[in-house]
């Protein structure tokens, strides 16, 4: 399982607008791809002394490398272009991938 980490720092004065197009509309294109399984969205609750903005941590699930891999050549960069395209300026974002090494859930 590989993990693709998007970590987005958002502008207050843009979040609800980047939030409700994230969940009607980039996060079903996103999937619509069928590149990944499943993703989670998180909201950062602690914040620094001197950071602004709202920040959250999107996982998005892919069940190989290779699919991974093909989510960037082919869907990423026009998903991207269309995130600055409305909303440049007023977020900052780093990306990570990670590799599930181990899980555990509670029965």
């Amino acid at each position: 399982m590989i993990i693709y980490n998007v970590t987005i720092n958002i502008e207050e004065d843009s979040h609800d607008a980047w939030l409700t197009w994230m969940k009607s509309e980039h996060l079903p294109m996103v999937m619509a791809t069928g590149k990944f399984e499943h993703y989670h969205m998180f909201r950062l609750l602690d914040r620094q002394e001197d950071e602004t903005g709202m920040t959250y941590a999107i996982q998005y699930f892919s069940p190989s490398m290779e699919a991974y891999e093909s989510y960037q050549r082919e869907h990423a960069p026009a998903l991207q272009a269309e995130t600055r395209k409305l909303f440049d300026g007023k977020f900052v974002a780093f990306r990570t991938i990670m590799a599930l090494e181990h899980s555990y859930e509670k029965s």
